[in-house]
């Protein structure tokens, strides 16, 4: 073979530019809706492609825009700037109705990761409806980790990376702090029945109901 199609030949798996690779990662991300990974960038681009390093240029020229190049665990996504996100309430607010049971079981799995049922009831102090579990995985922000390796082998639960783009998060460390959520009012403790002891578990600990009139939170 002649050094003129060797020449050839190496360049059919000669790498884009990296301004062209930019590109690439801008369309990728702007076309998909849900966070995209790295690998998933990785396997739609040419041979040779570089998308971490592409993402670092994308993201320093996105700084100050409209739209930010944000992490999500370990995918990326284009998303609103944080100080414009008023602007878009019209078309991207859908009202959730949870119960505060909901939202402290939600709470809990996301600071204790991964936890079993039985953790959560412990440190709630009241047992949970499955009605509240099976919501919170419809809605997809928790999903079943992997099975603890003790007696039952009970399976664990986990944020999900729909959970941490909807509240904005790149993990579930940059959550707020625990003294915020009870400043919130989103980890109160329930006060026990009349004549109960402390350590006594409510009798209509199972009736967790997900949509009580009395006790509905709102979440954007």
């Amino acid at each position: 073979m002649s050094e003129h199609a060797d020449d050839k030949e190496e360049s059919l798996f000669e790498a884009p530019p990296m301004a062209e690779q930019e590109r690439m990662i801008e369309a990728i991300l702007f076309a998909t809706a849900e966070p995209v990974s790295v690998r998933d960038m990785q396997a739609r681009m040419p041979h040779g492609s570089e998308p971490k390093e592409a993402l670092v240029y994308l993201t320093k020229r996105y700084e100050g825009r409209g739209v930010h190049v944000v992490r999500v665990g370990d995918a990326y996504a284009i998303r609103t700037a944080p100080d414009l996100g008023f602007l878009m309430q019209k078309e991207t607010v859908e009202t959730r109705k949870l119960s505060r049971a909901a939202i402290e079981t939600l709470a809990i799995i996301a600071y204790h990761q991964p936890c079993t049922r039985a953790e959560i009831e412990e440190i709630r102090g009241v047992s949970v409806s499955r009605g509240t579990i099976d919501q919170l995985i419809e809605m997809e922000w928790i999903r079943f980790g992997r099975r603890r390796m003790t007696p039952g082998r009970p399976v664990t639960f986990v944020v999900t990376e729909n959970f941490l783009d909807h509240f904005g998060l790149e993990n579930a460390r940059d959550l707020p702090g625990l003294k915020e959520l009870r400043a919130a009012g989103l980890l109160e403790s329930r006060p026990a029945p009349m004549g109960a002891d402390a350590g006594d578990e409510p009798e209509d600990a199972e009736q967790d109901d997900l949509f009580e009139d009395d006790d509905v939170i709102e979440l954007p």
